[in-house]
């Protein structure tokens, strides 16, 4: 019962609305335009590096946490950080690998602890497994 005394429940209410704002919009741009989800998701991706490079979405990630981080607009956030982080350490380069460096880190993490658990867990189709795990390494 100590446990659910500790949730801080106000954060889950801003995680759950703010990532709901958000998938709300997509649902809206895939209802009432003739965008394809591709280009959906590209405009999301967008919106969060151009939001994360001039400093606004890592306020919102503090705001909301995993409700913005989650969405399409977090990647694009995790990749202007990743790309701002390397060029001051890196240099001019850094641009070009400080993205990509910073969303292989969670890449990885996330997909160990998806093969983890679909080994623990019953699953119908093991060549998916095999056929993810050779496309992530």
């Amino acid at each position: 019962m100590n446990f659910i005394n500790t949730i801080n429940w106000i954060m889950i209410l801003k995680a759950f609305i703010i990532g709901g704002l958000i998938c709300i919009i997509g649902q809206i741009l895939i209802d009432k335009t003739k965008l394809t989800p591709a280009r959906i998701l590209v405009i999301f991706v967008t919106t969060g590096v151009i939001l994360g490079a001039v400093g606004l979405y890592p306020k919102l990630i503090d705001f909301a946490g995993t409700g913005a981080t989650v969405p399409l607009t977090g990647f694009g956030s995790l990749l202007a950080k990743g790309a701002i982080d390397e060029v001051q350490s890196a240099g001019f380069m850094g641009a070009f690998t400080g993205g990509i460096k910073a969303a292989a880190r969670r890449h990885y993490r996330c997909n160990f602890f998806w093969i983890l658990s679909s080994f623990i867990g019953k699953t119908k189709n093991k060549e998916t497994i095999n056929c993810f795990f050779i496309i992530s390494l």
